[in-house]
Order: C-alpha cells, then structure tokens, then sequence
C-alpha cells in the first residue's frame, strides 16, 4: 500500500479546477520513493519537480486530497529510512532473494527496498521511474 502525489497547476478563476495535474510519485512504506520522471515535459530530476512546486499557482496534494508544502514533499522523498529488520525472511516469501525476484526490486538505502525494473537509481531514497504507474 502507497500513496500517490500530485502536482496542480494554476486554478480557473471561474470554475476553480486546475489547469492540469501531474502524478509526482508514489511513497511506499519501506522503498524508495517513485518519483516519476515526464522528459516530455522536460522533468527529468527532483531538482525539476522542485523548480515547479516552487512556481507560483501550483500546489501539491496526495490522493486523499490534503495540501503538502513543499518542504513536507522534499523531506518525504530524500530522508526515508527502511522498517523491515533483514536477519528474518519478508512475510509470505521463502527469502529476500524470493521476494526480490518476485517484486524486480533489491536492497536500497537505510534498509529500504530499490526498484529494478524501469527505474534510474539516484544517490539518494528515491528512484526515477518514467511512464505511467500507481
């Protein structure tokens, strides 16, 4: 289970809706953050989606809705840490070599859990995935 975050763009004075949404990523409990990556759009890093929270008329929510300052957004990607204590095999998996193969992921950061398929590691607690995922 994960929550998806979004980025929205400059509302209509008359109707209120914005004029677009862009799906910023997804926060799963112990793995890198999913930051989505749109080089159509020329967000290509996290230094991009941060030149874009900090424009004005643009705000960022998660899906239940609530508003996250900019600050909250950074923190959540690039200052996570893994839960899961390795000396015991995940729940539901023969080991983590199983679970692994079975999730295209591998060890991250801090304990956490990496992506392996479609995504671009970083330095950091989050991967660059591009294309649509949830």
């Amino acid at each position: 289970m994960g929550t998806n975050y979004y980025l929205h763009g400059k509302e209509c004075p008359c109707c209120g809706r914005a004029s677009e949404t862009l799906h910023i990523g997804k926060s799963s409990a112990g793995w890198h953050f999913s930051l989505h990556i749109i080089p159509e759009k020329q967000i290509n890093s996290l230094e991009d989606w941060k030149t874009l929270w900090e424009s004005d008329g643009y705000h960022i929510e998660n899906e239940y809705g609530e508003r996250i300052e900019v600050d909250k957004m950074v923190d959540l990607i690039t200052n996570r840490k893994g839960r899961l204590p390795r000396e015991s095999k995940p729940y539901g998996y023969r080991s983590w070599e199983d679970f692994h193969r079975q999730n295209y992921s591998e060890d991250g950061l801090y304990g956490l859990i990496a992506h392996r398929y479609r995504a671009k590691r970083t330095n950091g607690t989050y991967d660059l995935i591009e294309g649509d995922f949830s």
